[in-house]
């Protein structure tokens, strides 16, 4: 395995360089926004007052500055939510490689604006800029996962489809040290702490152009055979393109036309629906899998357990550290193990542990050396999402579709999936007011139910084309009406079989 991974580190240098250069102006700026906009909260709510005071003269009501507070936070997801929906349109006009540039020049302004900000007394800057660094992430979002997996051959695809989720664990790992009072997250290096994605996506911005656009997009949007085969081999190397090219070509065949599919006509599409609807279900899972929430309950959990508060960011920073570690772990496994296998697997072990956690929540208050087991099992939840789900999910969802639907059919799941991340940002605090350590059940209903829909109806995407994988879908809808039919004649044949009441 390792002089494998050696050869293909040296016949794949180029690749895996692209994949440096879309990891760090990608998911990587989106999970560092994600974590550090909670470390600055207290100097961001300070300066607002303060503007406000110089220029009318009296303070801020306390509501006020909660809700200009909840402002900023908020219009993250608001600007995501829009970004995803531009997504599609921008990628099949301008093509992967243009839209992410027009993306850092989008993360370079929103930079400015927040870095800026104190100097010019404006909290209004910070405003706008979360705004556009929300429309940054939904863009990025659907665009680097579907970028790095068309560039990779087949043999990689798992492996680089991963990669965006290892840049986006990695990014909320950086926020939470780059956050800690010693380093950015002091006040008076704030401004700062939140502008240096400018940094990352100006780096990406110059190093973009010396790669290559993908080879589907190429071929199948663009009809450009030679410019396919170019970056093929500028990516690739010389060798075993010929198979990867004969794929791309079966695909460009199969559809009616070259034309990328708009959100409307994936949607009316028959044989996509079964696709759509694992992919939907897969991203509801995410959201709904209770992880938004552990992160949420992690500080009280802290604090319950003992844990001095000036010591919960370093505790935090250790759960974002073992998330990027297992996602790094889901990285090298995937291409071996397959998708399918890390889907039902993780998304089990996080319902065993999420039933755990329940039980040592609920102890915590008359056993306090609960709190410590609630602090492993945290950590063990955080481990098995980084390890199956967070890299399965990516990768079926770019295998699954091809290249005319994948722009629309990302808009389509990436809209669902932000707003079930508002759902749950909005609506997890009052039902932990309520609910207590028991909201919990909620998440363990979700985990379950995805791990049965999973282990029958999610195929494995390893290896194998658009094709076999639509072919193979199909084969599950006819067994399925198949069974039901024959069932139905079944009962008309032998009345007997029917209970009567």
């Amino acid at each position: 395995m390792t002089t494998n991974f050696l050869s293909d580190l040296v016949q794949y240098q180029r690749l895996f360089l692209m994949m440096i250069v879309l990891g760090v102006g990608g998911n990587l700026l989106i999970g560092f926004q994600v974590s550090v906009i909670t470390y600055p909260s207290e100097h961001i709510k300070r300066f607002i007052n303060a503007t406000w005071v110089e220029r009318y003269g009296s303070p801020l009501h306390q509501k006020t500055v909660s809700l200009l507070w909840s402002l900023v936070v908020s219009l993250y997801c608001v600007g995501g939510l829009f970004g995803c929906m531009w997504s599609g349109p921008l990628t099949m006009r301008y093509g992967k490689k243009r839209t992410f540039m027009i993306n850092d020049l989008i993360i370079i302004a929103a930079a400015l604006l927040i870095g800026f900000s104190r100097m010019a007394k404006s909290y209004e800057m910070i405003l706008i800029g979360r705004f556009l660094y929300g429309i940054t992430a939904g863009i990025c979002l659907n665009v680097h996962g579907q970028y790095v997996g068309e560039v990779s051959p087949k043999k990689l695809r798992g492996f680089a489809n991963t990669t965006s989720s290892v840049f986006f664990a990695l990014g909320k790992a950086l926020g939470q040290l780059m956050g800690l009072r010693e380093l950015l997250g002091s006040q008076a290096f704030w401004p700062l702490l939140l502008a240096l994605c400018g940094i990352a996506a100006l780096v990406q911005l110059l190093l973009l152009p010396f790669f290559p656009e993908s080879p589907p997009y190429l071929l199948i949007q663009k009809d450009d055979k030679e410019g396919c085969l170019q970056a093929m081999k500028d990516l690739w190397g010389e060798g075993h393109l010929q198979a990867e090219m004969d794929d791309l070509m079966k695909q460009k065949t199969a559809m009616k036309n070259s034309k990328s599919l708009s959100i409307l006509e994936v949607m009316k599409e028959k044989s996509l629906r079964p696709s759509l609807c694992i992919v939907f279900l897969l991203t509801m899972s995410m959201q709904w899998s209770g992880l938004s929430a552990i992160y949420f309950y992690t500080f009280e959990v802290f604090r319950t357990a003992g844990v001095e508060d000036v010591l919960i960011p370093y505790v935090a920073l250790g759960v974002g550290t073992c998330e990027f570690v297992s996602v790094i772990l889901c990285s090298t496994i995937i291409d071996h193990i397959g998708r399918r296998i890390l889907l039902w697997g993780g998304y089990g072990m996080m319902a065993l542990v999420m039933a755990f956690l329940i039980i040592t929540l609920s102890l915590q208050d008359k056993f306090p050396w609960m709190s410590y087991g609630s602090i492993i099992l945290i950590f063990l939840f955080v481990f098995s999402y980084g390890l199956g789900p967070c890299g399965g999910v990516i990768s079926v969802m770019v295998e699954i579709f091809n290249q005319s639907a994948r722009s629309s059919a990302f808009v389509i799941v990436g809209t669902t999936s932000w707003m079930c991340l508002i759902v749950v940002g909005m609506g997890f605090p009052f039902v932990v007011e309520i609910l207590g350590p028991l909201c919990f059940l909620i998440f363990l209903f979700v985990l379950i139910g995805i791990v049965i829909f999973v282990y029958i109806f999610v195929p494995e995407t390893k290896g194998r084309s658009i094709a076999d994988i639509t072919e193979e879908l199909g084969r599950i809808q006819f067994g399925k009406i198949f069974l039901l039919t024959a069932s139905r004649k079944n009962l008309i044949r032998n009345p007997g079989l029917c209970t009567e009441l």
